[in-house]
């Protein structure tokens, strides 16, 4: 199947269910139904059949998915068998934590490269990575040929260090600045905004949804 036929919201649910599936392996569990699977991830089970359906048939009528190799497929089908090179733009306190936290994850993705304006920062080591001039990035990316980038800087800086990001090739962005970038159609943007969501939660928080005819006392986000 065409990588363009595949629904958005299918690719994001992936990684849900290979965190899911990594935890089962860690139990020691070797095969669960798309049944439990539902339950314990909070989805319709219907709709996790659906989803893999569009990669495969991996499971076993009666049986289930084994654990292990329903694993090893998502992480093939997300691209996870591959070393992934990540750059980061911004080493502020959001960036060193995010350099520390990939460090510490030891996955396929990992933060290589950090680019920041403040040359005082240059030569600084933070996890396991040296703080680059920002001024390098575009030559650095080009020669690395990175395509995952990470953006944590400020939204006045935000769309410009996006577009530097691509014009050296990067293809994959995540914003963390409160900002919507603008992109070409080839390149795809996932934005983490904070705000924007703390803010949402202050709806749910306040109890403006009680009046919800749904009967249920909590509200989980569908993707």
């Amino acid at each position: 199947m065409k990588e363009s036929s595949i629904p958005k919201s299918v690719i994001l649910r992936l990684p849900l269910y290979l965190r899911h599936l990594e935890e089962l392996n860690q139990r020691g569990i070797p095969t669960v139904s798309s049944q439990v699977l539902g339950d314990e991830l909070d989805l319709n089970p219907a709709q996790i059949r659906k989803d893999l359906a569009f990669f495969g048939d991996f499971g076993r009528k009666g049986i289930g998915y084994n654990v292990s190799f329903l694993t090893q497929n998502i992480q093939h089908i997300l691209r996870l068998d591959e070393s992934w090179d990540v750059a980061l733009a911004g080493v502020g306190r959001l960036g060193m934590a995010l350099c520390d936290y990939s460090k510490s994850r030891h996955r396929a993705l990992t933060i290589t490269h950090a680019f920041d304006a403040n040359e005082e920062k240059v030569g600084m080591v933070v996890g396991d990575v040296t703080i680059l001039s920002a001024r390098t990035m575009s030559t650095v990316l080009r020669q690395s040929n990175i395509r995952i980038g990470v953006i944590a800087v400020p939204a006045s800086a935000a769309q410009q260090v996006c577009e530097e990001m691509v014009d050296a090739g990067v293809t994959a962005l995540l914003n963390f600045a409160p900002v919507l970038l603008k992109v070409p159609k080839h390149v795809h943007v996932r934005s983490a905004d904070f705000t924007s969501e703390l803010q949402s939660l202050a709806y749910y928080a306040s109890g403006a949804n009680s009046h919800s005819s749904s009967g249920k006392g909590t509200v989980h986000e569908k993707w």
